[in-house]
C-alpha cells in the first residue's frame, strides 16, 4: 500500500504560481510512474504531467511551458511548479503512483488539493 499526500493547492489571481508537493510512503525510485491529473467541475479527470522512475517527464499540450513535474528522491517527493495561471486551470489536482507488480500494474492515488485561478 502506498500513501500520497498532496499539498500547495490554494487561490491564485491569474497570471500568478503555485508549487505543488505529493510526499510518497516510500521511496519514489519504487513506483514506476508519478504524475499529476486535474478534475474541473462537470469534466473528465485529465492527466497534467508524469514523471518516471528514470526522470524522463511528459505533459499535456495545455501546460508545456507552464507547469514544470520534478522529483526530490530524499524526500520522496514530487512537486508540480505552476507558473502562468490561467482560470482554466482551475480543478482539483492528484496525485497518482503506478507500480507494475509481479500481478500487473496497480494505482495509487492521493486526495486531491484544491486550486482556484481567479481572472
Amino acid at each position: 500500500q502506498v500513501q500520497l499526500v498532496e499539498s500547495g493547492g490554494g487561490l491564485v489571481q491569474a497570471g500568478g504560481s503555485l508549487r505543488l508537493s505529493c510526499a510518497a510512503s516510500i521511496s519514489i525510485f519504487s513506483i514506476n510512474n508519478m504524475g499529476w491529473y486535474r478534475q474541473a467541475p462537470g469534466k473528465l479527470r485529465e492527466l497534467v504531467a508524469t514523471i518516471s522512475n528514470s526522470g524522463s517527464t511528459n505533459s499535456a499540450d495545455s501546460v508545456n511551458g507552464r507547469f514544470t513535474i520534478s522529483r526530490d528522491s530524499a524526500k520522496n517527493t514530487v512537486y508540480l511548479q505552476m507558473n502562468t495561471l490561467k482560470p482554466e486551470d482551475t480543478a482539483v489536482y492528484y496525485c497518482k503512483a503506478l507500480i507494475r507488480g509481479w500481478n500487473g500494474p496497480t494505482e495509487y492515488w492521493g486526495q486531491g488539493t484544491q486550486v482556484t485561478v481567479s481572472s
